[in-house]
């Protein structure tokens, strides 16, 4: 699209169709034909589509896609990767507000341009990325006829507030306020289309996660189950295997489609890890009644929407992370729901010394489950009979403590078990083949999952994944193992010291946050006001300087112009005591000096808190799998 910025409104003009004017003074959102004349436009820009409008103190902000990436197609439906995005501000000026607000409006946009730049975001015209396979091929006749973002999963679209106007509006009725084909659900996750071969027979393999926007947020900041059933960081990553047959040669395969679809999500109890400076947090297990409660809401829609779970838990069983896994054995067996498979692998220590193929461990113990749970294979090669041939019946749900690391190698290999199933079912694989069999193909395998598991932990941990040199070689490495040091170091930076900002951006973006009303009541005040006491506000720099001052005397003894070795030695042991003084006042009192968000205030840690009396229960017995095939 074109877009032409006036000083009245900004006028969006398609290739084809009426044009969408946002009048810039009373944000009234229209159809037109007409295009502004030239010499009332300021500026034009190319657009690739409209994010939303976010409301702030000023008014609304208009934000567009101006860059984009092709990175492929699915059935002949290209899929981009968005690169570059504009907030424009439909008041003209800030006169209205005073400097302090205007301050604050700096801040907010600050924000909205940090969470577009620090996010992944993927989106197509055509093909609905928010759904699996499985899904799509359940749709009516009459659903597949809606636009894109009335049949989109509505927990997969990232921007569904910003554009919820555009939404509103488009389902009054109004013929004339129908803005459909400006409306254009955007996927944050990651997806990888990579075109390969094995056995001389091309077809491609793809990879979909896509983020829930629900109870989306940072590591330490969103954990656990909220009272909706929501958890935090719940990611679904569909395989897919797009496949026209031998000796076919097609830049868009898919007369044979296969899909294999996982989750990930934080334990579904009431839990969080407070953090307090420390390398690691305080460790709280909420209200069993409560957890039971939210756990029975959260696997009710899980099994509505994929059919019976497989849960896979993958922290340890002893130590710090030992009251988690009890909580969430005692919470399944409440439940008492045939339809749960509870396993508890504790990954450290089956896979401890860097023995990390052990996993196959866990692959070997979940094989009645794999045969019952099968796959998705949609055949359309034969374009007057399209044939499912097979469902995917149920869905693993891999989790670890943050559900990064562990749950990606686990995740990863699942994935190529039952890519090794697929592959065999439509011939590219022998009978007694494996994937393993083909370097080239298996180097492209790991490094899809290597590169997934890097954008699902970014967004939520600040840094990219630990252990993907396992999942990249298919081995542990030294090198490996110092990157995952520098990354861990990162994330206790970042999570101490910039995730509250982080935290702010989702909720200001996802409109968990919301100016208007305060503003149009006179209830509004900064948030970002500090109100920490001055001994709070300077120890910090007292520490940096005390630190600057030994480590200068250390490495230069001359600076100090002292003559007598006692003297040195005095005056070394003062800025040692300094340091020392400084860093044990920041522990004592650490959770005043970490960053905490500004504009939703998290829920309280009630004193009944449970800190880890479960006891251990162990592994479950597997349960016959009853249901109905699941939407999935």
């Amino acid at each position: 699209m074109r877009l032409f910025v006036t000083k009245r409104a900004y006028v969006f003009a398609p290739e084809t169709g009426p044009n969408l004017t946002i009048n810039r003074e009373t944000s009234e959102i229209s159809l037109m034909d007409a295009i502004p004349p030239v010499s009332e436009q300021d500026r034009t820009l190319a657009v690739a589509g409209i994010m939303g409008l976010v409301t702030l103190q000023a008014g609304d902000y208009l934000i567009v896609i101006t860059g984009r990436e092709s990175i492929g197609n699915i059935r002949g439906h290209e899929v981009f990767r968005i690169t570059a995005f504009q907030i424009l501000p439909l008041p003209e000026s800030l006169t209205g507000l005073s400097e302090a607000q205007a301050k604050d409006e700096q801040t907010y946009v600050d924000l909205l341009e940090a969470h577009l730049r620090g996010t992944t975001f993927y989106y197509s015209n055509t093909y609905d990325l928010t759904h699996t396979l499985q899904r799509q091929a359940q749709f009516t006749t009459e659903t597949l006829s809606e636009p894109l973002w009335k049949r989109a999963d509505e927990r997969f679209f990232w921007n569904k507030d910003p554009v919820n106007r555009l939404i509103e509006a488009t389902l009054s009725g109004n013929p004339a306020k129908n803005f459909s084909d400006f409306i254009l659900p955007v996927l944050q996750g990651f997806v990888e289309l990579q075109a390969t071969e094995i056995n001389n027979k091309p077809f491609v393999l793809a990879l979909i996660t896509r983020r829930s926007r629900h109870r989306a947020g940072t590591r330490f900041f969103s954990r656990g189950v909220d009272q909706h059933g929501y958890v935090s960081n719940f990611v679904e990553t569909e395989q897919l295997v797009l496949y026209d047959g031998p000796g076919a040669v097609s830049s868009s395969p898919g007369l044979k489609q296969l899909s294999y679809v996982q989750t990930r999500g934080s334990i579904p109890v009431y839990w969080t890890q407070v953090i307090n400076l420390k390398y690691t947090p305080r460790l709280w297990v909420g209200e069993n009644r409560k957890s039971l409660s939210a756990a029975r809401s959260h696997f009710d829609e899980q099994i509505r929407i994929y059919g019976p779970q497989i849960l896979v838990n993958l922290i340890n069983k002893k130590g710090y992370e030992l009251p988690m896994g009890q909580a969430y054995a005692r919470t399944v067996e409440q439940l008492n729901d045939p339809r749960l498979y509870y396993t508890h692998f504790d990954f450290h220590s089956e896979c401890k010394n860097m023995r990390w193929d052990r996993i196959n461990i866990l692959v070997d113990q979940l094989k009645d489950q794999f045969d019952q749970q099968g796959y998705m294979y949609y055949d359309a090669s034969n374009k007057d009979s399209l044939i499912i041939r097979k469902k995917q019946n149920s869905v693993i749900r891999s989790n670890c403590m943050d559900c990064l690391d562990r749950t990606n190698v686990a995740q990863s290999t699942f994935a190529k078990a039952v890519l090794n199933a697929q592959l065999r079912e439509i011939d590219i694989l022998g009978a007694n083949e494996s994937v393993d069999d083909h370097p080239n193909f298996i180097l492209i395998f790991r490094h899809v999952w290597a590169d997934n598991a890097d954008a699902v932990s970014s967004v939520y941990s600040g840094t990219g994944a630990l252990k993907t040199d396992f999942t990249r070689t298919g081995k542990r490495t030294v090198p490996g193992a110092l990157k995952d040091l520098s990354n861990s170091i990162t994330r206790y930076c970042k999570n101490n010291f910039m995730d509250g900002k982080r935290m702010d951006a989702f909720d200001l973006f996802l409109g968990h946050y919301h100016i208007k009303p305060l503003v149009a009541t006179g209830k509004y005040k900064s948030p970002f006001v500090s109100e920490k006491p001055l001994r709070i506000r300077v120890v910090p720099y007292i520490l940096v300087f005390s630190m600057f001052m030994l480590l200068l005397n250390i490495f230069r003894p001359d600076y100090s112009g002292f003559e007598f070795r006692r003297a040195y030695f005095l005056w070394l042991s003062f800025w040692f005591s300094v340091v020392v003084t400084a860093s044990r006042f920041s522990l004592r009192h650490g959770d005043q000096f970490v960053e905490w968000p500004h504009l939703v205030e998290l829920p309280p840690y009630e004193d009944d808190a449970e800190e880890g009396v479960v006891e251990n229960k162990g592994n479950m017995v597997p349960p016959e799998f009853g249901l109905e095939t699941p939407i999935l």
